[in-house]
């Protein structure tokens, strides 16, 4: 066990055994995969004769958000309350000097989170096509808890998002029709924010928990449902909700429970509008990296998944990509011989996808395969990376314009000629080729 594991340990120890009022052992707790916004561990705890698997949840160090982990324990509470199936908390704090950052300890419910198990293992064939049906009772459930139960919850202006050192001409464009075809308000309720495949424990019988609160805030009801249709959380499944059913399926499912049927052009609005805030996402949780906050190589990888939700919402606005056939360019030749970079990077791909990370476990063997992705993304670049500033530049020119912070400027400020818009899904199409090829081919 590593200095921190260790460190922590004895803290859980110190903690469980205060809360629980008698003396509590905690094992060796195991850092999981995923969560790029918390860090997420498993333990166990024996007091006397009794065990128990837990989970915690704490910000990372450098990143606390006290009133955000206060939101969401009183969250959870009010979720169990409205027959929401949560993990039962055992204890919460906002304290650093417990644990070393605000936290949350919960029960351990048994199931799969990871997606693609769901989306394709038999053990969850029977479970499937029941999904989104009662995803859609749970979140009318959800949306029935009286908001003064979480006393705090702001009500942003969804379409208010942070500003972006480095503004993306695609989610201008997105922005812009978006404040043009806005739906009336459904509701004001408490929204989970986050309510997607990946933070739902599903077993062969079905869902049995909702996880990461850490979003809740109050607002349209139509906000969680359009989110869990973001193409993103489909993991390469066509279908819409979760890859796993239809929209259809789940707005009867919230029907059923709510008494009342969303109106499915508003609910694709806030799903168009799911995958702009996704963009912004995975663009701040690689700034926590580049800032130096959190250095993480999956953060890292997270900056180049924007340009897929450019590529998804440039779909949506009626401007798909064209599909080449083109061979595979070999990348400019130096002056420093074979290997040449791109041959190197490879290489050392090679190794880590099939000689470090079979030897390894758990979190560090997730890791394994993130860094050799990336290096996937660094070989395509040097392959592909000349001719597309080249080009670039010249489509740019052609417009009169510098870069595309000044292609993003034209957007906001009403530019939608057809000469605009082709640049715009051209420069998309040219970061997709280097960071996630097969996504043009996806459904």
């Amino acid at each position: 066990m590593d200095g921190t594991a260790e460190q922590l340990r004895l803290r859980l120890t110190a903690r469980l055994t205060e809360v629980c009022g008698e003396p509590v052992a905690v094992s060796a707790p195991e850092r999981l995969s995923g969560g790029a916004s918390r860090e997420t561990w498993a333990f166990r705890a024996t007091s006397g004769t009794r065990e128990r698997e837990l989970v915690l949840r704490r910000d990372p160090p450098g990143y606390a958000r006290p009133e955000s982990m206060g939101l969401e324990a009183a969250a959870i509470t009010a979720a169990a309350d409205a027959g929401v199936p949560v993990p039962p908390l055992l204890d919460h704090g906002t304290d650093p000097a417990v644990l070393g950052a605000p936290y949350l300890i919960s029960d351990l419910i048994p199931g799969e989170t990871i997606p693609r198990k769901l989306l394709r293992d038999p053990e969850f064939e029977r479970a499937r096509p029941g999904l989104a049906a009662e995803l859609g009772r749970v979140l009318a459930r959800l949306h029935r808890i009286p908001p003064d139960r979480v006393p705090g919850l702001e009500r942003p202006d969804p379409l208010a998002l942070p500003v972006q050192e480095e503004p993306l001409p695609a989610l201008e464009l997105a922005l812009r029709r978006l404040r043009a075809n806005r739906p009336a308000p459904a509701g004001d309720v408490v929204v989970h924010g986050d309510f997607r495949n990946g933070n739902l424990v599903i077993g062969p019988d079905g869902l049995r928990a909702v996880l990461d609160w850490e979003l809740v805030h109050r607002g349209d009801p139509l906000e969680d449902l359009g989110w869990l249709c973001v193409k993103a959380w489909r993991f390469g499944s066509a279908a819409p909700v979760g890859g796993f059913g239809s929209r259809e399926d789940l707005l009867a499912g919230y029907a059923a429970e709510a008494g009342w049927t969303p109106d499915p052009a508003a609910v694709r609005w806030w799903e168009v509008l799911g995958t702009a805030k996704w963009a912004v996402f995975c663009r701040d949780m690689a700034r926590r990296h580049l800032d130096g906050a959190e250095r993480s190589v999956e953060l890292a990888a997270i900056g180049r998944r924007v340009c897929e939700q450019e590529h998804d919402l440039l779909v949506e606005l009626g401007l798909p990509a064209e599909r080449s056939g083109a061979p595979e360019p070999e990348p400019e030749p130096g002056g420093h011989g074979r290997p040449t970079a791109a041959e190197l990077v490879r290489a050392v791909g090679e190794f880590l996808r099939d000689e470090v990370r079979p030897e390894l476990t758990g979190r560090t063997r997730f890791h394994a395969q993130v860094a050799a992705n990336v290096l996937d993304v660094v070989e395509r670049e040097l392959r592909h990376g000349p001719a597309q500033r080249r080009t670039g530049r010249d489509r740019l020119a052609a417009l009169g314009l510098r870069d595309e912070a000044e292609l993003a400027a034209a957007i906001r400020a009403g530019a939608e000629e057809p000469a605009v818009l082709a640049a715009v899904r051209a420069a998309v199409t040219d970061r997709l080729l280097v960071a996630n090829p097969r996504y043009l081919a996806g459904p």
